[in-house]
């Protein structure tokens, strides 16, 4: 098993549609999986702080030394789930 962290490349997508996109991946991946999420959004570094908070996942901060903007995660256990439509709300 590789401990290398996963790589998503959120690019410049608004944090609503990169949440979308990020709560699908990480449906897909082992629990305790890190992940480090590339966001070029200003809103990044205070939404995904709020996200991990709300769905259980653990924010583990700014990833030092990236040539863009990366946030890295961990992948919960047993991730609270999210308004399909609204991922900043609970279900």
């Amino acid at each position: 098993m590789s401990t290398d962290p996963v790589v998503i490349d959120g690019g410049d997508r608004s944090c609503v549609r990169l949440l979308l996109e990020l709560r699908g991946r990480l449906a897909g991946l082992a629990p305790g999986t890190v992940v480090h999420l590339i966001a070029l959004d200003p809103a990044a570094p205070i939404d995904l702080p709020a996200w991990c908070h709300l769905t259980g996942h653990a924010y583990l901060g700014p990833v030092e030394r990236a040539p863009a903007p990366t946030y890295a995660l961990r992948v919960a256990a047993d991730p609270r789930p999210t308004s399909p439509e609204s991922p900043w709300r609970p279900r």
